[in-house]
């Protein structure tokens, strides 16, 4: 797998971001905000997917080596890459709009790794985890306020 044992690493977390039909304005940006997690050490890029869903809801799944213009993420992708089964991407997939294309990154959070390391070597083991959408949070406050 890699050089690191797998009791060193930290949590591995995914996401999927969704462009609509029409909707998307690709400059690079989010290439570059993810290269500068990876420089920083705060994440250590495992998979990057690349989703297009047609209207008719058939959906092709393509590695970043399939395109030349994301040589920024294939320089951060570590050699675990492709750690997604076909079963995970129909999964993530089903839950996309016809039409649109989506960008899936897979990433391990290096920053909590020393913590997550000493929690197995003293017999502890992750039973729940959880996001909070900036949405919730929003509406949460905006409650408080009222």
């Amino acid at each position: 797998m890699t050089a690191d044992p797998i009791d060193e690493l930290g949590p591995v977390d995914y996401l999927v971001v969704e462009f609509p039909a029409g909707a998307s304005h690709f400059s690079g940006e989010v290439a570059g905000e993810l290269a500068a997690l990876v420089e920083a050490g705060t994440i250590r890029v495992l998979d990057v997917l690349i989703l297009a869903k047609d209207a008719d809801g058939s959906v092709e799944a393509m590695e970043i080596d399939d395109f030349d213009a994301l040589d920024e993420l294939r320089v951060i992708e570590t050699e675990i890459a492709e750690i997604l089964a076909e079963e995970d991407v129909e999964h993530l997939a089903a839950a996309m709009e016809p039409g649109s294309v989506a960008g899936v990154v897979v990433w391990e959070n290096t920053w909590a790794a020393p913590f997550a390391s000493a929690a197995r070597r003293a017999g502890g083991q992750l039973i729940a985890s959880g996001r909070i959408p900036i949405q919730a949070i929003v509406a949460s406050l905006e409650a408080d306020e009222a």
